[in-house]
């Protein structure tokens, strides 16, 4: 009947030598042999942390530490799961029951006590440990089981907006190379400004869709040679509303991220740029994006430009320190380049 239980690990803290006799008695009988005791109710703590026990058997009256104390101190050690603690006394008045209830006793059971009442209570505490351990472990592998669900549904709507992106870029950038180009150089920037690296991670994944609404400008306006039109170039202003539209709503961090940089990576430090954002008001993501586009847009050659040569790209960044963009990030770049030199063809 007990088989199931016979492997249980059960601590008997019971300040008399006969009571802890006779109930090691009683226990291998029945078949439990995994057992640890002690009179002295001061190591009852350790011996928990050195055997971690199934289930505790706990006098109340005890010199040094009474059963109430060593319940105090098993709830700044015990690991978040269900111990059973069977509380063996004599003096088990309501008051007394309800003070160790509520320090963690899950039954009692009056001495002198009978072998085939303890025995119960131990197994119906153990059946009940064992319950509670299966549905812990059923929903660690449900919690397993919805992250990895949710990362899955997470790449899967990354790996979409990535593609739109790409399919944007590919209109003026017969690479389609311009977007990673960007996400790499906007990592570097964001480690020079010393962001943690899970942020990093995410303006490098994020950056690759500021240009994502692009998907709505016409390709007679994208790609034409020459000059634009004041007209042309409110349309070609869109695409970061577009862009941010196509991101609104995300429900994890990148999306979030990738709708503020597309919205944001158009806007000057001195508020002069698409929708005129004050500096202050400018997100660090975006203010790093527009450095990281800028240099890249002027390094590429496009249907409607000439490649500027690195040095003079790298100069123009410097000129536009305090009106363009963030002097601050401005900084970070040249450090960059200083780090890697002229050769940042593709920023890895």
């Amino acid at each position: 009947m007990l088989s199931p239980f016979r492997n249980a690990r059960i601590l008997i803290v019971d300040d008399e030598e006969k009571n802890v006799d006779l109930l090691r008695r009683i226990l291998n009988r029945f078949g439990f042999s995994r057992l640890e005791s002690t009179t002295d109710s001061r190591e009852a703590a350790a011996l928990y942390v050195r055997h971690r026990p199934d289930l505790i058997l706990l006098d109340l009256h005890m010199p040094h530490l009474n059963g109430l104390d060593v319940m105090a101190q098993l709830n700044q050690i015990a690991e978040a799961t269900y111990l059973p603690i069977l509380v063996l006394s004599g003096d088990v008045t309501p008051e007394m029951r309800q003070e160790a209830v509520s320090r963690g006793a899950k039954d009692f059971v009056s001495k002198p006590f009978q072998q085939d009442e303890i025995i119960l209570r131990i197994k119906t505490l153990l059946q009940t440990r064992q319950l509670y351990l299966q549905i812990q472990s059923q929903n660690q592998l449900l919690e397993a089981k919805v992250r990895e669900r949710t990362k899955a549904l997470e790449e899967a709507q990354i790996e979409i907006v990535e593609r739109l992106a790409v399919a944007a870029e590919f209109r003026d950038d017969n690479t389609g190379q311009h977007t990673q180009r960007v996400g790499q150089l906007s990592a570097l920037l964001a480690r020079q400004l010393g962001l943690p690296d899970s942020q990093i991670t995410l303006i490098r994944r994020a950056a690759p869709l500021h240009d994502v609404g692009k998907i709505g400008v016409p390709d007679s306006i994208l790609l034409k040679f020459g000059k634009l039109t004041s007209e042309e170039f409110a349309i070609v202003k869109t695409h970061t509303l577009i862009g941010a539209r196509i991101l609104s709503g995300g429900k994890f961090p990148l999306l979030r991220l990738a709708e503020e940089i597309a919205f944001n990576h158009h806007e000057r430090w001195d508020g002069d740029g698409y929708t005129g954002i004050p500096a202050a008001e400018i997100p660090l993501a975006g203010r790093i994006v527009a450095v990281a586009d800028v240099f890249d847009a002027l390094t590429q050659q496009r249907p409607y430009k000439e490649a500027w040569p690195v040095p003079q790209a790298v100069g123009e960044i410097d000129r536009q320190r305090k009106q363009q963009f963030d002097p601050e990030v401005v900084d970070a770049f040249l450090r960059v380049i200083e780090q890697r030199g002229a050769g940042l063809s593709d920023y890895v």
